[in-house]
């Protein structure tokens, strides 16, 4: 990881300070140490131990609280890596003090706070980023790219199994308790409810799921199937049961006359198989050529090992029309693609490239006025999917994904 303050900095960058001065808050600091245009202005705990300790790591100032952070001049962006149920509160007490803020996800654990959040971004100065990582992930930004230039065709199904470690969380860790969490739906889903709505292109609608309970204890596995407009539908699986070395994370995309298979819940390794005509196939085989374009996120350094690799089997099936769901075409030609970050190994590389890439969005976004691509209404949406997710598997019914407007309506 890059060294604190190895890199230089200038008097008009943006200092930072940091929440939560635990695991997270020192990996958020150590992914955004040399980012150009930021400097760590300050840290704040109220465990004065943790908070001098990562101060010290990082050479700048310990605080006891948010308000001692907002109270320091030197400190124009704020980074909350607190509990969930705390995030609300502070992203908009940040944004009233005219802040930027970085939210760790979800952005709140219900959605009328997270519709207070979005409300408040949308009429303070500062700019507010949600830490949804995969829209910072290389692959899954390529994908979106493919299907922006017509070589994936709409996505018609979003599939992902999640099964996760639950070996670092005992009893009594708060991950099991929505009143701190918001449940496995909100305090994890979310990050897949919203890489569903980025890669469909729409907000869901609908929601039906299941919470299973271990014995004795709180739901560790939940099951939730979400309906998009258009007939199009997303089905999310995750289960904390399994030991750190059992993990494992499968998302298949179904494009119709495509699908990708994308491993890792951080995204590092994907394989897409596609059947197209004679104009697509000279497509597909120039994308090894523009594999750094496809590829590139703002802010995410490349590895330097990325790789993108394509075969085209020409005329391995028909040249007569084929056709589904509606749609016939003459597709001849097979087409094998591999995208390739590195693999499991470099997962810890891609998921701390992806927090600077989140980050750099809010630079970008702090100096030109625009519009971050996990804004506060991507965290609203997630969450309002989440919690309908979670009301689903309490009542055993469809439940209508509701996200409130900024007059309070619901769209």
């Amino acid at each position: 990881m890059t060294t604190p303050h190895s890199g230089a900095t200038s008097a008009g960058d943006i200092g930072l300070g940091l929440v939560g001065c635990g695991a997270f808050g020192a990996y958020v600091l150590d992914a955004v140490a040399c980012l150009p245009g930021l400097r760590i202005a300050a840290v704040a705990d109220p465990d004065p131990v943790r908070a001098r300790s990562l101060a010290a790591a990082h050479a700048t100032d310990a605080c006891g609280s948010l308000d001692e952070l907002l109270a320091r001049p030197d400190v124009q962006a704020v980074a909350l890596a607190t509990p969930p149920a705390t995030h609300a509160r502070m992203a908009v007490t940040a944004l009233r003090a005219g802040r930027h803020v970085f939210c760790e996800k979800p952005l709140a654990t219900t959605t009328e706070d997270a519709a207070r959040v979005r409300d408040e971004a949308a009429r303070a100065p500062g700019v507010l980023v949600v830490d949804h990582v995969l829209r910072y992930n290389p692959i899954l930004r390529m994908l979106e790219r493919l299907g922006a230039e017509g070589l994936l065709d709409p996505l018609r199904r979003f599939a992902f199994e999640n099964d996760a470690s639950d070996q670092d969380l005992g009893p009594g860790h708060w991950f099991w308790d929505p009143a701190h969490s918001g449940g496995i739906l909100v305090e994890h889903g979310v990050h897949f409810f919203d890489a569903a709505r980025a890669l469909m292109g729409s907000e869901p609608q609908s929601v039906q799921a299941t919470a299973v309970h271990r014995e004795g204890g709180p739901a560790d596995i939940v099951v939730a199937t979400a309906v998009h407009p258009g007939g199009a539908v997303a089905t999310h699986t995750h289960s904390f049961t399994h030991a750190h070395r059992c993990e494992r994370q499968l998302m298949r995309l179904d494009y119709g006359f495509a699908e990708a298979r994308v491993t890792g819940w951080i995204p590092t390794h994907a394989t897409l198989t596609a059947w197209t005509d004679d104009a697509g196939a000279e497509r597909w085989e120039q994308l090894p050529v523009r594999a750094r374009d496809l590829l590139a996120v703002e802010g995410h350094t490349p590895y330097g090992d990325e790789r993108v690799t394509v075969t085209v089997h020409r005329d391995a099936g028909s040249a007569e029309a084929a056709g589904g769901r509606g749609v016939s075409r003459s597709v001849p030609h097979r087409v094998d693609a591999l995208v390739d970050l590195g693999g499991e190994p470099r997962k810890p590389y891609v998921y701390a490239q992806s927090v600077r890439a989140a980050f750099a969005d809010l630079l970008r976004c702090a100096r030109e006025c625009g519009v971050p691509v996990a804004d506060a209404h991507a965290g609203l949406t997630a969450v309002a999917v989440a919690e309908a997710a979670t009301r689903s598997a309490a009542t055993g019914r469809t439940e209508r994904v509701d996200v409130p407007t900024a007059q309070g309506t619901s769209a």
